[in-house]
C-alpha cells in the first residue's frame, strides 16, 4: 500500500497494487458501476450492446477501454465469439449488492445498521403505504 499526495488539492489517496477487487473497496467510477449494472441486467454483452444500454454513452472506444479497465479490476471476464468478445460479470450480483450497501452503510451511517434503516424509515422523508409498512415489518420478524 502506498500513500499518494495529490498536489492541486491537497488531499491523500491510498493506491494498493496488485490485485485488488476495487468493487469490494467501492473504487470503481459511476461509469463502471452503469457497466455492471447492464452486465447484471443482461447477463453477456459486447461492447456495443453496453454501448446501446449506457445513457448518454461514450464512443465505442470509450466502451472497450471501460471494459478492458473492469477487466483489470477482476470485475468483468470476457470469452470470445467468432470476431466479438462477449463481457460478463464475474462478481455475483447478490455480492456486489452487499458490499456497495455494505460501504454505503460505513460512508454514511458509522457502519449502523440500525442507523442505515432508522433513515429510509424517517417519516418525514418517506410516505409509505400501509402495505410497505405491513412487508417491512414481516421482514423485519424473520417472516418470508
Amino acid at each position: 500500500m502506498q500513500l499518494i499526495q495529490h498536489f492541486s488539492c491537497g488531499f491523500s489517496s491510498i493506491w494498493h497494487f496488485g490485485r485488488v477487487k476495487r468493487f469490494e473497496n467501492g473504487q470503481i467510477t459511476r461509469r463502471e458501476r452503469q457497466v455492471m449494472d447492464i452486465l447484471f441486467r443482461k447477463g453477456k454483452c459486447t461492447a456495443e450492446e453496453v454501448m446501446e444500454e449506457l445513457p448518454d454513452p461514450p464512443s465505442y472506444s470509450a466502451v472497450r477501454a471501460l471494459l478492458v479497465t473492469l477487466e483489470q479490476k477482476e470485475l468483468v471476464t470476457h470469452a470470445k465469439d467468432s470476431r466479438r468478445y462477449v463481457y460478463s460479470a464475474a462478481v455475483p450480483e447478490k455480492k456486489a449488492k452487499r458490499t456497495a450497501l455494505k460501504q454505503l452503510m460505513a460512508t454514511f451511517f458509522d457502519g449502523s445498521p440500525e442507523k442505515l434503516v432508522a433513515s429510509l424509515l424517517d417519516p418525514k422523508d418517506q410516505n409509505l403505504s400501509k402495505d410497505e409498512i405491513a412487508r417491512i415489518r414481516k421482514l423485519i420478524d424473520g417472516g418470508d
